[in-house]
């Protein structure tokens, strides 16, 4: 099987198991993959559950479409991640509910800036969400496709995983798909514990996170 075949398939098995939890509903949310020569996106309004191969659109390094049905109103803003982050192979964007009602209700610290050192969706709340995920930065509301929004994702695909983009969802980035929606899904849970915790629970403390960082390499 050729890489092309290969990613189409993941990119389809990745959409059916995150739309068969929950992650994402109806059309929401989309997912690419990097080719040799470009990358792989999901077509726009198309439902993660029930993606075709064959209908996933190709696109070439300069951002054309070649093939495949209409790729997704977002191309600008998984073409920035690809661009500048090599080490990128899969980029994920769903409407998590758990991640969508954080933006809602108020996000641990939004800060002055999407793009600053101050901006932290959540605090860090367990050792896996410190390793796998890792930052996470808001991103003001802009309608969904606006180039604002890719322009700030672009300052940022090198020293993050992801974004929360506030009401629309999570874009996360890895070195494959699968990675890319165990990140994502790490982060979802962790949205859940924090909203359903009262009194809120302490961040691991300064120790727990150097530990962290020493032993598995983490970034906080």
């Amino acid at each position: 099987m050729s890489q092309e075949s290969r990613l189409r398939e993941e990119i389809c098995d990745a959409g059916l198991s995150l739309y068969s939890r929950g992650y994402t509903v109806g059309s929401a949310g989309n997912i690419s993959a990097r080719l040799d020569d470009g990358w792989l996106i999901t077509p726009t309004d198309a439902c993660l559950g029930r993606l075709d191969p064959v209908a996933i659109a190709k696109v070439s390094s300069a951002g054309e479409w070649i093939s495949g049905d209409k790729p997704s109103k977002t191309l600008q803003l998984h073409r920035q991640v690809y661009d500048r982050n090599p080490s990128v192979g899969g980029v994920v964007h769903t409407h998590s509910t758990h991640l969508v009602a954080l933006t809602l209700a108020g996000v641990w610290r939004a800060g002055d800036d999407a793009t600053g050192g101050a901006s932290d969706i959540l605090p860090p709340l367990t050792p896996y969400q410190v390793m796998k995920v890792g930052h996470i930065p808001l991103i003001r509301y802009r309608r969904p496709g606006a180039p604002e929004v890719a322009e700030q994702v672009a300052l940022l695909a090198n020293q993050v995983r992801g974004v929360m983009l506030e009401r629309l969802g999570p874009v996360i980035w890895e070195q494959s798909v699968l990675k890319a929606c165990y990140a994502l899904e790490e982060l979802e849970e962790t949205a859940k514990l924090w909203l359903m915790t009262t009194p809120k629970p302490e961040p691991l403390s300064a120790e727990a996170l150097a530990e962290l960082n020493q032993v598995f390499n983490a970034n906080w």
